[in-house]
C-alpha cells in the first residue's frame, strides 16, 4: 500500500497492511508535525505532491529496500494538505523475520523517501513562512 492522502492516516490500517504471520519484527515509523522549527514556533505545514511521481518513487524505494532486506509486508501513507502541530504526516511500516532487518529497511526507507520523493513542505510560522528542502545528503551505510 502506497498512499498519499489528505485525510488523517489510518495508523492501523498501515500496520496491518505491512503485517505477517512469518515476521519476527514488524517496524513502524510515525513521523509528527513539530511545533517549532529554527527557534520559532510553527503554527501549521503544507505539504505538496506531485502525487503521481510520489508513488512512483515510493515504488522505487520499497523494491530498493526489498533488494536489500527480506521484507515480508510494507505500507507507506503520507499526508498532504494543512496539517497542525501533533498531527501525523507520515507513516512507514514494514515486516521482516528479524527486527533488524525491519529497523533497517525502515530508516533507509524514510531517508531516502525525504532526500527523493517530490513532497515539499512549508512551515508557517507567526512571523512568515519558509519551504524546507530535503536534508542535505547525509553517508549512511545500509547493509
Amino acid at each position: 500500500m502506497i498512499k498519499i492522502t489528505e485525510k488523517p492516516i489510518d495508523i492501523q490500517k498501515v500496520i496491518d497492511t505491512a503485517s505477517s504471520l512469518g515476521a519476527g519484527a514488524l517496524n513502524v515509523f510515525i513521523g509528527t508535525v513539530r511545533n517549532t522549527a529554527h527557534g520559532k514556533n510553527v503554527l501549521w505545514l503544507e505539504y505538496e505532491a506531485y502525487e503521481a511521481m510520489a508513488v512512483a518513487e515510493i515504488r522505487k524505494i520499497i523494491d530498493e529496500a526489498a533488494h536489500r532486506w527480506p521484507l515480508l509486508g510494507w505500507a507507506i501513507s503520507h499526508r498532504i494538505g494543512t496539517l497542525k502541530p501533533g498531527e501525523v504526516s507520515v507513516v512507514i511500516a514494514v515486516s521482516a523475520p528479524h527486527r533488524k532487518d525491519s529497523f533497517d529497511a525502515c530508516e533507509f526507507i524514510i531517508d531516502t523517501l525525504k532526500e527523493k520523493v517530490p513532497i515539499w513542505k512549508k512551515e508557517i510560522f507567526e512571523d512568515g513562512e519558509e519551504w524546507v528542502s530535503a536534508q542535505p545528503n547525509v553517508a549512511k551505510v545500509y547493509n
